[in-house]
């Protein structure tokens, strides 16, 4: 591929994605093409592909699949991130019955999508982000339920994280426009496709 050397690849990837093993098999594997890496949100990570914006995404689902192709990588723990000295942190383990009365922060655009039974709802607005949510459950005001990739992302020293036992996982998928605008860029499509092919294990002589 020495003739497709311009580039670069716009790889999206959504807060708490963990692409770097990726990242790091292109880099030995096309050390001629520039790797691009775009941070995104879950508000903007549909957008991004649907603009072209970025050439495929490490998305979290669930989103639009309407002309998207999409590749399941993996999922995610859900956890319950709050105050460090919250009597939540004396179990290992949290269920959705631990969480009845606790006042329950969602952000603006969550990460989960879920109800707790018996929950309060907050006296406020939403947070704007999960690092917003986050830094008002250290204050001791309420729990946030997130996958476990934010919880270690945007950790604090007043704050801690408990698993969530029966609540919903997070998934992360590979997605790439189905009629992408490189469709008539030779280059620009077998990018995609090499990435395609790193995530999914092959090696360098059959990611074509």
């Amino acid at each position: 591929m020495t003739n497709v050397a311009r580039g670069p690849f716009r790889l999206g990837a959504v807060e708490g994605a963990t692409p770097g093993k990726w990242i790091g098999t292109w880099r030995e594997r096309m050390p001629h093409v520039a790797l691009e890496l775009v941070p995104l949100t879950v508000a903007d990570q549909q957008q991004a592909l649907a603009t072209a914006s970025v050439d495929a995404a490490l998305v979290r689902l669930p989103v639009d699949r309407t002309d998207l192709h999409l590749i399941p990588l993996y999922d995610e723990v859900p956890v319950v991130v709050c105050a460090a000295d919250s009597h939540l942190t004396a179990a290992d383990e949290l269920t959705l019955a631990d969480l009845v009365g606790e006042v329950i922060i969602a952000p603006h655009n969550p990460p989960l999508e879920l109800e707790v039974a018996g929950g309060e709802m907050p006296r406020f607005a939403p947070p704007e982000s999960v690092a917003d949510a986050i830094a008002i459950a250290a204050s001791g005001v309420g729990v946030v339920i997130v996958p476990m990739s934010l919880a270690r992302l945007h950790h604090r020293k007043d704050a801690a994280h408990r698993p969530l036992a029966d609540g919903p996982t997070s998934s992360i998928a590979l997605a790439w426009p189905a009629a992408p605008a490189w469709a008539s860029d030779a280059a620009s499509g077998a990018f995609v496709e090499t990435f395609i092919g790193i995530v999914r294990g092959r090696t360098a002589n059959s990611s074509r």
